[in-house]
């Protein structure tokens, strides 16, 4: 399904973010790489250095001289705006991206992204199905154009990829009350004979709140093992 997604850079003015977009797509698994009259002889140097690893993107990009073409391909085109734009669009958050992504499953997407300057023009988002603004501090909206690629390609890879983002922790088995509770009768018994529980009547207290602290921690045998372990020798004389 990742062959399906496409990114259209219209007019990008800087060799070193097309790199960084190449090697975003490249870190997430995507390759359709589209480019709208770049304002510099493409590929140049820059662009070299800062894709690294994903020169192979860089040198099957498209060059397109006009959007028209550059979005041909795709059956759903995504508009990317750092502001709301007064035109008869829908705008759509990053969780409609995903309901359209989801009823969606047999289209292809191409998202399109403005130069660096500028970003897109009405006209250009006009031929477009949806536009689609990335939340940001009211502050200060512009995202950088490679950092806007790599957030839609993180959003696109979280998608495919729902179950390997799934916590997977190993099951380790939790050490059973009672043992947990012969721990605690041991601590306490040790912490008896160094007068720890002083003033006498605040004892219980005390108690309480060492059961409150261990109780919760839920350890499983071998950390149990090694706290008990960690304890005795607390309780040892030195020679």
């Amino acid at each position: 399904m990742k062959n399906k997604f496409g990114f259209v850079l219209v007019k990008p003015q800087l060799g070193e973010n097309i790199g960084a977009a190449a090697r975003s797509l490249k870190n997430f698994g995507f390759s359709k790489l589209n480019l709208v009259t770049p304002k510099f002889t493409f590929p140049n140097q820059k662009t070299k250095v800062t894709s690294v690893g994903a020169f192979d993107l860089i040198n099957s990009a498209k060059v397109f001289d006009n959007i028209e073409k550059a979005i041909s391909e795709f059956d759903v085109v995504i508009s990317l705006s750092a502001r709301r734009r007064d035109i008869n669009k829908k705008h759509i958050t990053l969780m409609d991206l995903n309901n359209i992504l989801k009823k969606r499953k047999n289209s292809s997407f191409g998202f399109m992204f403005g130069p660096e300057n500028s970003g897109l023009s009405n006209k250009d988002i006009s031929l477009s199905n949806f536009i689609l603004q990335i939340p940001t501090s009211k502050k200060f909206k512009s995202l950088n154009l490679s950092h806007s690629v790599t957030i839609i390609c993180y959003e696109l890879f979280k998608f495919l990829n729902k179950n390997l983002l799934k916590k997977k922790g190993r099951s380790l088995k939790i050490a059973q009350k009672s043992q947990i509770s012969l721990l605690v009768k041991h601590l306490v018994k040790l912490l008896e004979t160094k007068d720890f529980f002083l003033p006498k009547e605040k004892k219980h207290s005390m108690i309480v709140n060492i059961n409150n602290l261990i109780y919760r921690l839920e350890p499983n045998d071998k950390e149990l093992r090694i706290l008990a372990s960690i304890i005795s020798s607390l309780g040892k004389k030195n020679q």
